[in-house]
């Protein structure tokens, strides 16, 4: 735990509750948070890039560390991300090379797109050198799992073979899927439920209108989001749409039930991360871990097993929106910006609730399981997907003119733009790219490398 106080053992339900509860704040102290992950590859020929070596994803973070004073992190004796000790947040690595930056909570949106563009300044003054380059795609859509080389995370040692036996695409999540994230704040509890079921009930409307993943192993995949497709054959009990949020009595301890009855992957001892893949939090409450008998829980390792569940929203000490495929510079803005303006705004907030309060279960897991496919064309309600989206952003919209957060005389409202042209010319990022595709490229998929590069 890098010299700090041993976390105390919980002693109570309480303990599980407030790992949750404890982020509950004001309205004057909410944030917004960007976490996005950025696959990365060689170009000339186009390939993927390795951990080790004088120019691998290492020397990369060597670099970026030099550049920025940030500090390494460590899996053994290998580096594995960097910090920065003034602000939280930091960059660290997916188990395929994604270089993923985990925005410290800003202020506003101008302040999250501010943070991002001093970030890819970084990576490309380092990366550029080491001929590492940065793609922005839901997907990579070359490469088969075995040959992306795996980063040093022992984290992932475990998880690897545990996904192959849950889901038959767990690994492919692993190493060649990337999202942008939005991380969000709440009031109390009854302000977490709100903002969890309207964000939970809408998390495949903005997967469709984000879509952004139609190609893998080197051909069009079926799928315009295969991103949300892998989801959905990864693990079945740490992922999918919580219905459960929307029944009476839903709250903290709820979730915490939830939770607890998530397998587990890992615990961390003296740094070292032992294999407990499988096995029962409750059964380790009670000090029946096979792998560590008679031991009890820390509220850390509470903290870890909870990191470990993967909801379409996911409830830690705040809320994290995480249906949306990686794209673009601009792609990456717009989804906190959606959230803010639908989730920060009161009168945006009432009006989502009223749009989905009356969706069934059915309904939501319809479009979550029609979307990767015909994201913003997919059937519902008489309509599609598409003319659902035009409402939302119309709301999100409305709250961020609310917000009235300006820099240099623009307010939030022109991070949105992306998805607006989306709905505007009825095509998602993906089916943009397909026409590409299928039109100037002539099938040569290599095009998108420098075409969707940030």
């Amino acid at each position: 735990m890098d010299g700090a106080a041993p976390s105390p053992l919980i002693e109570s339900r309480a303990d599980l509750i407030e790992a949750m509860a404890r982020g509950a704040k004001p309205k004057s102290e909410w944030r917004v948070g960007t976490e996005h992950e950025k696959h990365v590859f060689r170009r000339d020929p186009i390939r993927p890039v390795p951990y080790e070596g004088p120019d691998g994803i290492r020397a990369l973070l060597a670099g970026i560390e030099a550049r920025t004073g940030w500090h390494p992190f460590y899996d053994r004796e290998f580096p594995i991300g960097l910090r920065n000790d003034e602000i939280a947040g930091g960059i660290s690595l997916e188990p395929g090379g994604q270089f993923e930056l985990s925005g410290s909570p800003q202020r506003n949106l101008h302040d999250t797109a501010a943070e991002l563009a001093a970030h890819m300044v970084d990576c490309r003054a380092v990366g550029g050198p080491l001929n590492i380059h940065f793609l922005g795609l839901g997907t990579t859509p070359l490469w088969s799992v075995d040959e992306i080389p795996a980063m040093p995370k022992s984290r992932y040692g475990i998880m690897k073979p545990y996904m192959r036996k849950v889901g038959a695409l767990g690994d492919s999540m692993m190493f060649r899927s990337a999202t942008i994230q939005a991380n969000l704040d709440f009031s109390d509890e009854a302000d977490m439920v709100k903002k969890l079921r309207v964000s939970l009930a809408l998390q495949p409307v903005v997967t469709a209108l984000f879509a952004n993943s139609p190609f893998i192993d080197g051909s069009f995949s079926g799928y315009l989001s295969f991103r949300s497709h892998i989801w959905l054959n990864t693990d079945r009990a740490r992922t999918g749409m919580l219905h459960f949020a929307f029944e009476d009595g839903m709250g903290f301890e709820r979730y915490a039930d939830y939770a607890l009855d998530v397998p587990m992957y890992f615990v961390i001892r003296n740094k070292r991360y032992i294999n407990v893949a499988g096995e029962s939090f409750r059964s380790f409450l009670d000090g029946g871990l096979p792998q560590l008998p008679g031991e009890r829980p820390t509220k850390k390792d509470w903290e870890d097993h909870l990191s470990t569940l993967f909801p379409e929203v996911r409830l830690k000490q705040f809320l994290e929106m995480r249906g949306a495929d990686m794209g673009s510079e601009a792609d990456t803005n717009a989804l906190p910006a959606l959230w803010v303006g639908l989730l920060y705004d009161s009168q945006a907030l009432d009006a989502a609730w009223d749009l989905v309060k009356d969706w069934t279960a059915e309904e939501r897991e319809a479009l979550r399981n029609e979307i990767p496919r015909t994201a913003i064309r997919t059937p519902f309600r008489g309509g599609t997907v598409a003319d659902v989206g035009r409402r939302v952003v119309g709301l999100a919209r409305a709250g961020l003119k609310r917000r009235a957060e300006f820099d240099a005389g623009e307010d939030e409202t022109k991070y949105l733009a992306p998805i607006e042209e989306t709905l505007e010319l009825g095509k998602t990022p993906a089916e943009r790219w397909l026409d590409k595709y299928n039109g100037e490229w002539a099938g040569d998929l290599t095009r998108i490398f420098d075409e969707a590069a940030m």
